[in-house]
């Protein structure tokens, strides 16, 4: 007998789309350095899940293979790369530009995908892996024409979607054999570690912060990390993954329009029409078959 969901799973993805697409307004709002963001937003992030983990889970790590732990390993130190190079795009670039740009990650994927994996470009894939990158480029040219340092911002988004992209890379098989909960808490701790040890060589000053900078670290844990990703994960036991991954290209409109309202960032047409462009680019790549790929599930890892 099927289990009924505690809640609709349309509108549950409707509020995990909301809660991520907070993410880059909260960094915005900030005044914490980039690398001081990340790293108490998966701080957090460990020690919330800490007592599920205790309480539910850890018997699982007994059974962890040296191989699987430093599989974790890597995939954290990238996560921890992808949070540094998109909270650092955001000094640099808008919202607009700098989300739409990371949810480019999808494409990286295929590369990587192809290149470890041999998956096979279909001519959808391709027609929509080349929209995407024509979306990106005028969003480029776009900001170019305002000044270089929001094309800086623009390149380290892609960046961090890259680096995004080699954390499911190094945690697609490990997938298989751990619990989501005990893979994810693994990862958030080693990329924890990662960004503690990337601030104190780099004399970042982890503090002390004004109240409304650890209000906002700790609303970046809850909302786009746990409430956002969660609910994803959660949700994919009831619809396609192919919902999962559509809705999850709403998160550059969200902040798009939360950016408008809150940071009082206008949107320009060249980000209007580049991001239309991307994510219709992105949506024709994820329909390329029945079932998406599982780095494309994933999308954003905001």
């Amino acid at each position: 007998m099927k289990q009924e969901p505690i809640i609709n799973p349309y509108i549950a993805i409707g509020i995990g789309v909301l809660s991520v697409s907070t993410s880059a307004i909260l960094v915005k709002l900030s005044t914490a350095p980039a690398p001081v963001i990340a790293t108490y937003r998966l701080l957090f992030t460990t020690l919330l899940m800490l007592p599920f983990i205790l309480l539910y889970f850890r018997d699982d790590f007994k059974k962890i293979h040296k191989k699987d732990m430093l599989f974790c390993l890597f995939s954290g130190i990238f996560l921890a790369f992808h949070f540094i190079l998109w909270f650092e795009s955001l000094n640099y670039t808008s919202v607009a530009s700098s989300v739409v740009l990371v949810a480019l990650q999808p494409i990286f994927a295929f590369v990587g995908t192809y290149i470890f994996f041999k998956e096979k470009l279909s001519l959808k894939a391709f027609i929509g892996g080349a929209l995407a990158i024509g979306g990106s480029i005028l969003i480029s040219w776009g900001d170019f024409r305002i000044s270089g340092l929001a094309l800086f911002g623009d390149l380290l988004a892609l960046l961090g979607a890259a680096a995004v992209t080699v954390y499911y890379l190094f945690g697609q098989t490990v997938r298989k054999r751990l619990h989501l909960m005990t893979y994810t808490f693994l990862v958030y701790g080693m990329a924890t570690g990662t960004l503690f040890i990337y601030d104190l060589s780099l004399g970042y000053t982890l503090g002390p912060y004004s109240t409304e900078n650890w209000v906002y670290f700790l609303l970046l844990a809850i909302f786009p990390t746990l409430l956002g990703h969660t609910i994803f994960n959660w949700a994919l036991k009831y619809v396609s993954t192919n919902v999962v991954s559509m809705s999850i290209l709403g998160e550059p409109i969200g902040a798009s329009i939360l950016a408008y309202f809150i940071l009082s960032e206008s949107v320009r047409i060249e980000q209007i029409s580049g991001g239309a462009i991307i994510l219709f680019g992105i949506y024709i790549f994820l329909k390329r078959k029945k079932r998406s790929h599982p780095l494309a599930e994933k999308g954003v890892k905001n």
